[in-house]
C-alpha cells in the first residue's frame, strides 16, 4: 500500500493545526489564572534571534496553506501577519485549517512531479512536488509548531508530549 501526497500533507496539516489550537487555548487559560498579561507569551521566544510565539504561528500556518495551495494548482491564501492576541491566533488558525481542508484530494493527487518553485529571502528554490512535501514543508512546519509548544513549555505552561501530538 502506498501513501499519496494528499494523505502525507492534508490530515497532518489539520491534525498538527488543532493540536496547536488546544496549546493555545492552554496557554490562554494559563495566562488568565496566573495574571500573565497575554502578550507576555505572545511575544515570548526561547532566544533573542527567534522569532516570538506570534510568528511561530503564523510559518506553520504559512506553510500548511502554502503547501495546500501550490500541490492542487491554487493560489496561495495571503494573510497580513498581524496577530497580537491569542483570540486572533485562533482565528489564523482556524482559517487555515478551513482552506487546507478545503483542498481535495483529486486536487492533490499525483503532484510529486509536479514542479513548485519559491522565492526564499533572494533567491529561487525548485523543487518537485514529493520533495517540496517531504524536505522543506514538512520540516518547517512542524520545527515552528514545536518551537511553539517549546516557547510556551519555557514560560511555565505544564505541557507534555500528548499536548503536542494530541489524541492517538
Amino acid at each position: 500500500m502506498q501513501i499519496s501526497m494528499y494523505q502525507a500533507s492534508i490530515p497532518v496539516f489539520v491534525r498538527m493545526l488543532d493540536n496547536l489550537s488546544k496549546i493555545l487555548e492552554h496557554a490562554a487559560r494559563y495566562a488568565d489564572e496566573k495574571n500573565i498579561e497575554p502578550g507576555v507569551l505572545i511575544n515570548a521566544r526561547l532566544a533573542p534571534d527567534m522569532y516570538p510565539l506570534s510568528r511561530q504561528v503564523q510559518i506553520a500556518t504559512d506553510m500548511a496553506k502554502g503547501c495546500a495551495a501550490r500541490l492542487a494548482g491554487l493560489e496561495v491564501p495571503v494573510y497580513e501577519d498581524n496577530e497580537t492576541t491569542f483570540p486572533e491566533l485562533q482565528a489564523r488558525i482556524a482559517k487555515t485549517a478551513a482552506f487546507v481542508q478545503s483542498v481535495t484530494a483529486e486536487q492533490i493527487d499525483g503532484s510529486e512531479e509536479k514542479p513548485v518553485t519559491l522565492k526564499l529571502r533572494h533567491q529561487e528554490v525548485s523543487f518537485s512536488g514529493l520533495t517540496y512535501l517531504v524536505h522543506f514543508v514538512l520540516p518547517n512546519f512542524y520545527f515552528h509548531i514545536t518551537t511553539a509548544y517549546a516557547i510556551l513549555r519555557h514560560n511555565g505552561l505544564p505541557l507534555g508530549k500528548r499536548d503536542f501530538i494530541g489524541g492517538i
